[in-house]
């Protein structure tokens, strides 16, 4: 008999954690797991350095920082044109993990469900059932083979998700796995659903600056009427090149932020004391910052897709995030444990991000990282292509 609370059933290994051991063992380049392998801006690193050793190593506020809280407002005013009291609307997180799991502990009773794009993120599934919620899910679908396009879904399997048990909606955008960024009038489908049906909406915008040409990230609570039902959450890991650091937040309504408060406060209760005004530091650099951060992923992103095409193997190019999607023949799993011992790269299988009984429809997907410097990159390409 297994020990493991019934809830947690089936969220064993993660996928990644067999895919970096398989790096590891046959000195493969690991293009698998999502984290940047160059340091995070001058500016936001120094901060951090003169912090360690003074009193910021020790417990922070509950909320977080006020320099932080202060940062995390200012920069949703710049770049979303949104106003958040930082005494009462923003809440700083052990990275955009605990902001999302404390919002669903926070809010869901056992029974709530929870409607959530599919292929998701895997902490959330795992989150939701922890909170005793139900997942239900909304398929994206990727470009028909062969063809180039975007991720899609159909509205109307939208609004057949919501029940009288649907308490939240859950948008990533933009998305991993596939990188998709839900474009206005997607996002107007959804704000529809949420207001028509009286939901809250839990957003995450952790790639929110790393968009490509083409693409314009929306934040869902700039959507008339969806401020006032809207949690918020990003984090610096991505943007900064300091996943290890977990320093993320959220902003929303002070009822809805309370909730999440709540709920975060008996999870890590504080964290990250000398990093909070590091991270601060950096959400006041110049736009100028911003864009070529964006544009520097834009170029490893095409150093990956045009080698990954040149390897036979059909990509589908994403709007932003870390991640490219291809389709291989045949089942996914097998190709990415294969896969290191012919040519020493790994991927993941996009058959991870589905629920179990929703893998068929990742099968033939495998995702992979382009977020290394582009002599790895390069490298990667050299051995997909010999």
């Amino acid at each position: 008999m297994s020990l493991l609370a019934q809830r947690l059933q089936g969220f064993g290994t993660t996928v990644f954690a067999e895919m970096s051991a398989l790096a590891v063992a046959t000195g493969s380049v690991n293009l698998g797991q999502g984290f940047p392998d160059t340091p995070g801006p001058a500016e936001v690193l120094d901060v951090a350095r003169a912090a360690i050793g003074t009193d910021l190593d020790q417990y922070p506020p509950g909320p977080g920082l006020p320099v932080l809280r202060e940062a995390v407002a200012a920069h949703v005013q710049r770049f979303r044109g949104l106003s958040y009291d930082p005494a009462t609307e923003v809440l700083v997180t052990a990275g955009a993990t605990e902001a999302l799991a404390g919002a669903l502990l926070g809010l869901l009773d056992p029974g709530d469900e929870v409607v959530v794009f599919e292929p998701l993120y895997d902490s959330y599934a795992a989150c939701i059932s922890m909170a005793g919620g139900v997942v239900v899910p909304v398929p994206l679908r990727p470009p028909p083979p062969g063809e180039a396009g975007r991720w899609t879904f159909d509205p109307a399997q939208l609004r057949a998700a919501v029940t009288p048990r649907t308490k939240l909606v859950l948008l990533n955008t933009p998305h991993n796995p596939t990188g998709k960024v839900f474009d206005r009038a997607e996002l107007e489908l959804v704000a529809d659903v949420v207001r028509e049906h009286d939901l809250v909406a839990l957003t995450d915008e952790v790639y929110e600056h790393l968009v490509f040409t083409g693409a314009r990230h929306v934040s869902l609570a700039e959507l008339p009427g969806m401020r006032e039902r809207t949690l918020v959450v990003s984090s610096g890991g991505k943007t900064f090149s300091t996943t290890g650091w977990k320093v993320g937040w959220v902003c929303g309504p002070a009822e809805l932020v309370t909730c999440v408060r709540t709920a975060k406060q008996f999870l890590t209760y504080v964290n990250a004391g000398p990093f909070q005004p590091a991270i601060a530091a950096g959400l006041g650099l110049p736009d100028a910052f911003f864009a070529r951060v964006a544009a520097d992923l834009e170029h490893q992103r095409d150093l990956l897709v045009a080698g990954l095409a040149e390897a036979g193997l059909p990509v589908i190019s994403p709007e932003a995030t870390y991640f490219a999607t291809v389709r291989v023949d045949g089942d996914g799993l097998a190709f990415c444990r294969e896969l290191p011992h012919r040519v020493g790269v790994v991927a993941v299988p996009m058959s991870a991000f589905y629920l179990a009984q929703h893998a068929e429809l990742g099968r033939d997907l495998v995702r992979f990282a382009f977020c290394k410097r582009p002599e790895v990159l390069a490298e990667a390409v050299r051995r997909l292509t010999a």
